[in-house]
């Protein structure tokens, strides 16, 4: 008489101390017989539950910058950068501009666009490396005329001594959200003038000044692209 075969055992879930493949296909059997029971049962008491199972995740690595030097990073407009390298090439804007404006930019607080300099601060900060080889320097009185004329550009507003504000359409330390909570609030400064700062960026130039073999009508003086 041939005995009867031994009832079916019924698949358990893997405990944390299993590892490996060991178990995997019942671990699988349970959960496809969950599924199947929730989806026939409203009732959530007949639900199996799956106990002592851990569940491990790989971390999705997000790349992160490798910038040069210990002062961070901010991010400018492509089409402001090229810019500011055919100003350069054309003598259209001259080098205490150039230099006063880098400066700045490369020193606003993080989500804000401000920084915070004296035109003294400027001047010594930008003579630094010229003080240690006794090399020619710029004196204040120059940096004043060419924060003057970074104004008149657009490209920076004066909010007090010590005080300057970034365009942040053309340079900007900070994410998106904050870079629009700070035009949000230049806008409302300026009543919303489509003409004011931090737009209509200038400095006000022809095709024939810069002479670069650029394509026509650039639209440098009423730039609105930023990137």
């Amino acid at each position: 008489m041939t005995a009867d075969p031994p009832a079916r055992r019924r698949p358990r879930a893997v405990p944390d101390a299993v590892s490996g493949d060991v178990g995997f296909d019942d671990l699988l059997q349970v959960l496809g017989e969950q599924l199947g029971e929730t989806a026939q049962s409203a009732d959530p008491r007949t639900r199996r539950k799956l106990k002592n199972v851990t569940f491990e995740y790989a971390p999705d690595h997000t790349a992160v910058h490798d910038m040069a030097g210990d002062a961070g990073y901010s991010l400018a407009s492509n089409w402001f950068t090229q810019l500011l390298a055919q100003l350069a090439v054309a003598n259209s804007i001259t080098k205490s501009q150039l230099c006063v404006f880098l400066y700045v930019a490369g020193g606003q607080q993080r989500g804000t666009g401000i920084a915070q300099y004296t035109q003294q601060e400027i001047t010594d900060g930008l003579n630094k490396l010229a003080a240690k080889k006794g090399g020619k320097r710029i004196t204040r009185s120059t940096v004043n005329r060419a924060i003057k004329a970074l104004v008149g550009y657009k490209w920076v507003e004066q909010l007090g001594n010590g005080v300057i504000q970034l365009n942040v359409r053309l340079w900007f330390h900070g994410n998106s959200n904050a870079q629009h909570a700070v035009l949000e609030q230049l806008a409302v400064q300026h009543d919303r003038d489509a003409e004011a700062f931090p737009n209509g960026i200038g400095p006000d130039i022809h095709q024939e000044e810069l002479d670069l073999d650029l394509p026509e009508n650039p639209h440098y003086g009423t730039g609105r692209r930023t990137g």
